[in-house]
């Protein structure tokens, strides 16, 4: 056999094995991504927003010169460890479901005396905005390792639960998509990202459980109200109001199917 043939059959013999092996080729993909988030891990950015943070929750601030060591999370007032995994919930003074960040509104506008409505006008990366998010990083890292546990007793999250299902799988916009679109089925992958399936419990540290997260795309920290205004972006939608009762709802459809899920915020993402 001439050198030109040897080299053809070398040739399709590599080409043959690559289609014959189509899993092992993914399944390398995706160890590899694990391989280099876990290697970046371990010197993960958000350390220092969740620095930054404690020192916000401890720190007089505002026009009422008080710091949010008074804020009640849902556990009771001041206690931090273990409220995030449990937030979205309903509170009784302000008679709504909140989150994590509209919560941490209302607690600056009435133990601190800012502006809520002006903090959420603000655009991400500016202003209190950079302090809320450093806010997040440090109350979902007191909860890191602990599994969600949302409540479902009152009324109105059971509403917002309801609410935020509608949502994930209401389709518009000029692409016709919806949240459902890249979260509602399995073996879902965008730009050798793995999408995971939202609308079950898609396992610990993934999905709503490993939010907040370092972007290193950007190399800022998100929270979720941030992460989900991107995705509306992606949606080509309008941009939804930050804290709104539609992104709430939202993170309690999500939360409350993470149930069990053990919570590894503030993660680390491309």
């Amino acid at each position: 056999m001439s050198k030109t043939a040897l080299a053809i059959a070398g040739v399709m013999a590599g080409v043959i094995a690559l289609i014959g092996a189509p899993a092992l080729a993914q399944k390398s993909t995706s160890d590899g991504i694990a391989e280099y988030r876990a290697m970046l891990a371990d010197g993960n950015p958000a350390e220092l927003f969740e620095a930054k943070g404690e020192e916000l929750w401890k720190t007089p601030r505002g026009p009422k010169g008080a710091s949010l060591e008074r804020c009640d999370l849902g556990k009771g007032a001041g206690v931090v460890k273990g409220a995030f995994v449990e937030l979205p919930r309903y509170f009784g003074d302000t008679g709504r479901v909140q989150d994590l960040e509209s919560r941490l509104l209302s607690c600056m506008e009435t133990l601190q005396g800012f502006d809520a409505k002006a903090i959420a006008a603000t655009p991400f990366g500016k202003g209190e905005q950079t302090n809320l998010e450093a806010l997040v990083a440090y109350i979902s890292a007191e909860s890191r390792g602990m599994k969600f546990n949302l409540p479902q007793t009152h009324t109105a999250e059971k509403l917002m639960y309801a609410a935020g299902k509608k949502i994930f799988y209401f389709r518009g916009g000029p692409y016709d998509f919806a949240c459902a679109t890249c979260h509602g089925e399995d073996g879902k992958r965008i730009r050798l990202q793995d999408l995971p399936a939202l609308y079950k419990n898609p396992g610990d540290a993934v999905g709503f459980a490993s939010w907040p997260a370092y972007r290193v795309s950007s190399g800022e920290l998100w929270g979720m109200q941030r992460r989900l205004n991107d995705c509306y972006r992606q949606q080509r939608f309008p941009y939804p109001g930050y804290a709104s009762d539609a992104t709430i709802a939202l993170a309690t459809y999500m939360g409350v199917n993470s149930k069990g899920a053990v919570s590894s915020a503030p993660a680390l993402k491309r």
